[in-house]
Order: structure tokens, then C-alpha cells, then sequence
């Protein structure tokens, strides 16, 4: 006699209900958006860097530019 378990089946049904909500052309709408996200974070960090670089310069997150030839640098 064997005890055969009922959550593996309800298991499958499950996720097989979880995928028919998402359709295959969502799936490139998802990948596009998560691009879309990391986009924008890191634009968001280069920005916030920006504002508040002479706070991270005075506890010594950024460097201070002493290794940068003049010439290079803008007026």
C-alpha cells in the first residue's frame, strides 16, 4: 500500500495557472523593462553622485583629482 502525496500534483496546477497569466509576448515587455529600470538607477546614481561630490570627497569616497593632469581637466 502506497501513500501517494496530493501536494506535488497540486503543485503543477498551480504554477501551470501562475503561467497562463503571463503571455509569451509579455515576456519581452518584462525583459525590456527590467533593462529599463536598471537604466534609470544608474542614471540615478551618476546624478546623485554629481550633487553630492564634495561630501563624498571630505570622507574620502572619491578621490580628490590630485592624479589628473591640468591639461584634462575643464576650466
Amino acid at each position: 500500500m502506497q501513500i501517494q502525496s496530493k501536494a506535488l500534483p497540486r503543485g503543477f496546477s498551480l504554477r501551470r495557472e501562475i503561467l497562463s497569466f503571463i503571455a509569451p509576448a509579455e515576456e519581452r515587455s518584462h525583459h525590456l523593462l527590467v533593462f529599463s529600470v536598471v537604466v534609470l538607477l544608474t542614471l540615478f546614481a551618476i546624478v546623485q553622485i554629481d550633487l553630492h561630490s564634495a561630501q563624498l570627497q571630505a570622507i574620502g569616497l572619491l578621490g580628490h583629482g590630485a592624479g589628473i593632469d591640468p591639461v584634462f581637466l575643464s576650466p
